[in-house]
């Protein structure tokens, strides 16, 4: 059985779908984790530790849309755990600590190892959004949020 693709080149691309300019992945998302906006590199893009700010207030790029969600958490549960619990087995193996030294020791660990990753991968991931046109950064693009449902023209 063969295959045979016909590829038609004279297919003309229309001018609203120009071939926007490439963003550097590994850049943005260096800037994002140390708190600099991913365009500029001077501003920072969080207002508290979680939240992040409306736009720059160097060069004006805005981060409001960006759609982080669920994604920084998961990313920090994962690192965290594959850090901790190898630790964990590892001192257990060889060195049987009563529990009491397990909770004093990893507990804390995990809840400082914890807070200190979520928001350089949040920045992270916010900054790949940009870096790759994606949830509002791309100009261009339309509104990725569904449109609101009209309202029932029935009271109850």
């Amino acid at each position: 059985m063969t295959v045979h693709y016909e590829v038609n080149e004279n297919v003309e691309v229309p001018d609203g779908a120009k071939e926007k300019p490439r963003r550097p992945v590994l850049p943005a998302m260096l800037r994002g984790a140390c708190n600099r906006c991913m365009n500029c590199g001077k501003g920072s893009i969080f207002d508290g530790f979680l939240k992040t700010r409306h736009a720059c207030t160097a060069c004006g790029e805005e981060f409001h849309h960006h759609r982080a969600d669920d994604a920084p958490p998961y990313f920090t549960i994962t690192i965290v755990g594959h850090v901790i619990i190898p630790a964990l087995l590892l001192v257990e193996v060889f060195w049987r600590p009563a529990i009491w030294i397990h909770m004093a020791l990893w507990l804390p660990l995990t809840i400082f190892m914890s807070l200190a990753l979520m928001r350089p991968i949040k920045g992270a991931l916010v900054g790949l959004q940009w870096a790759l046109y994606m949830h509002g950064f791309d100009p261009e693009a339309e509104d990725d949020l569904p449109p609101l449902p009209e309202p029932s023209e029935r009271v109850s």
